[in-house]
């Protein structure tokens, strides 16, 4: 009989029956890789449940993992989930505070930690819980118990009726909860259920090309958007390989050679830029042709006609193939998610045949509302929405959503899921959006991020970032002006091209620190922005900007782990600065 998927664990069984492989899951290890087979994989799942239930994990029951991406992540996924108990993301960077308020906010009794770092974060924040918690490591930890017991004493249990377990877990349970750091105020735990899950993937899943049998992944599993993604791989039967590192991927991508990957912009844009750089040392014919190519696949569209896709497919053969062979030769799609990617970017990677399908959610909505896909794409927008949800303007222009994506709530806080999801069943998104041609969503701006200046002209500041990082010489950029006399923006180079300016220019490079001072460096980041802001209106545009030396981050609390901007943190730090910009221009009349 045919596996009917109604809970997310159902993917196993059907994996077994329909797709079974010797490579489902894979990671790298330290250099090497280590993978799962199917049977291998489910077996392990198996036991580790039957551990799970050997120490007192029951239907409801509250089991963290705290780790970067791994076969280990999955396992102890699926062992959780298919007893009816909560499993509860942790990112690998999370301060300790966090992690002490998510354990004890949740109730978590069990926590699975990646390895010895990441032990001593969580083994201090326990310390200071009303509560115990039980802790399993996934690579050996002296003195810490193993998860491999677990699995051990599961095998030995391999008697206990898991289908006890599993018959009583219903598509309406909840699956996860996921705690939202957001950019202000303390994390709130999304409730989301198998049902959530389910419906998001079986519908995202129906914009897959075909061709899809092998993917990469290494956005973090702690984050809804890859989760559901690597559920999405195993519904539609493709072999899934964990890259090593950030800083492993372009050998990642070269050994595994996937026909997927997920990304975020910022990533896509360091690609490109990576690739410039190669097109820009280039000299002669070759340079030419480079960026002839360029040119035709800045004008791409899908009706282009037939010269313009003879133009194409010679630009493919003697240009972008060699930029799909850097990505592995095989790709057949990407997708983008978790900020706005820049329409050119989007159009080029099109162009380069290697197709970007840019989708738009939340955590709270199991993440996907929208999507771009082959036969429904149009470049700066988010796509139209998938089967089952429904999106609507408010009169404000807030995007509200409804749908069977919708989360459950939020833990244990009624009072914010009421101010989240009205009595219509709508939930407030926070994001600012338009409809395009009556069916594709364009975001526009974070409803909360908008500003108003001093001469009450509002300011979406996203807009005027994504034009700024269109230049290689912006790495980041935050814009401001909050009751001020005009928009100003903070801006961290992309170093290492502005070093290559500075030796093209004849400018002696010191260090970053200094450069950013040098009055020449001021004067080329004065004329980006002034170019940059041309399509905007007269109120919108930067009039001032200052450079800063150290780049923002997770570790530094600047950025979200969705490596969102902390707008209200990034402004704190750097007070003294922004102060200096507006003092230093208060004769600007505008």
């Amino acid at each position: 009989m045919a596996v009917n998927i109604t809970r997310v664990f159902d993917l196993l069984q059907y994996n077994l029956e329909n797709f079974p492989k010797e490579e489902f899951i894979s990671g790298k290890v330290k250099g090497e890789w280590k993978k799962y087979s199917t049977s291998h994989f489910c077996e392990t799942v198996d036991a580790l449940s039957r551990g799970l239930i050997g120490i007192g994990v029951e239907k409801g029951s509250r089991v963290a993992v705290m780790s970067a991406n791994r076969p280990e992540w999955n396992i102890s996924d699926f062992a959780i989930i298919q007893l009816g108990a909560y499993q509860v993301p942790l990112y690998p960077t999370l301060a300790e505070h966090d992690i002490k308020f998510i354990l004890e906010n949740a109730e978590v009794t069990i926590v699975f930690v990646a390895d010895e770092l990441i032990y001593e974060k969580v083994k201090l924040a326990c310390a200071a819980l009303p509560h115990e918690v039980k802790i399993y490591s996934f690579s050996p930890v002296k003195g810490v118990p193993s998860w491999e017991a677990l699995i051990e004493a599961g095998k030995a249990a391999s008697d206990l009726d898991l289908e006890v377990y599993r018959s009583q877990v219903t598509p309406e349970d909840i699956l996860t909860l996921i705690y939202t750091s957001g950019t202000t105020g303390t994390p709130k735990g999304v409730m989301l259920t198998h049902d959530n899950l389910v419906k998001n993937f079986e519908k995202s899943s129906v914009l897959v090309p075909p061709g899809l049998n092998k993917a990469l992944s290494f956005l973090p599993l702690s984050h809804i958007f890859e989760r559901m993604i690597v559920y999405l791989h195993m519904y539609k039967g493709a072999a899934i390989y964990y890259a090593e590192s950030m800083e492993t991927i372009v050998a990642d991508i070269q050994f595994v050679k996937p026909n997927a990957f997920s990304t975020v912009p910022r990533l896509l844009e360091k690609v490109y830029d990576k690739i410039m750089e190669k097109g820009k040392a280039l000299t002669g014919i070759k340079r030419g042709i480079f960026f002839w190519a360029l040119s035709v696949a800045e004008k791409f569209e899908f009706d282009n006609g037939s010269f313009y896709k003879f133009k194409l497919a010679i630009a493919r053969k003697l240009v972008f193939k060699k930029w799909q062979e850097a990505l592995g030769g095989e790709i057949v799609v990407i997708v983008s998610g978790g900020a706005a990617l820049n329409a050119r970017l989007c159009r080029i990677f099109w162009a380069a045949g290697m197709p970007v399908m840019e989708g738009y959610g939340l955590t709270e909505t199991s993440p996907v509302i929208t999507v771009n896909y082959i036969g429904a794409t149009r470049f700066g927008t988010v796509g139209p929405t998938i089967e089952g949800v429904e999106v609507k303007i408010a009169p404000d222009g807030e995007v509200l959503v409804r749908g069977h994506n919708v989360m459950k709530g939020y833990y244990n806080r009624e009072d914010l899921t009421a101010e989240s999801i009205d009595k219509e069943g709508w939930f407030h998104t926070g994001d600012i959006g338009e409809m395009v041609e009556g069916r594709f969503l364009k975001i526009t701006d974070r409803k909360k991020e908008i500003f108003k200046t001093a001469g009450g002209k509002y300011v979406a500041p996203q807009m005027l970032e994504n034009k700024l990082k269109e230049s290689p010489l912006i790495e980041q950029v935050m814009v401001l002006g909050e009751n001020r006399k005009f928009p100003s923006a903070l801006i961290i180079p992309t170093f290492a091209a502005l070093k290559a300016w500075c030796e093209k220019k004849g400018i002696a490079y010191t260090s970053n620190e200094l450069m950013i001072k040098d009055p020449q460096v001021l004067k080329k980041y004065d004329e980006i922005v002034a170019y940059s802001g041309k399509e905007f209106g007269k109120w919108e545009q930067v009039k001032r900007v200052a450079l800063l030396s150290k780049e923002w981050s997770i570790e530094g609390g600047e950025l979200t782990p969705k490596l969102s901007l902390k707008r209200k943190v990034i402004l704190e730090k750097n007070g003294v600065i922004i102060e200096k910009i507006y003092t230093d221009a208060a004769d600007y009349k505008g």
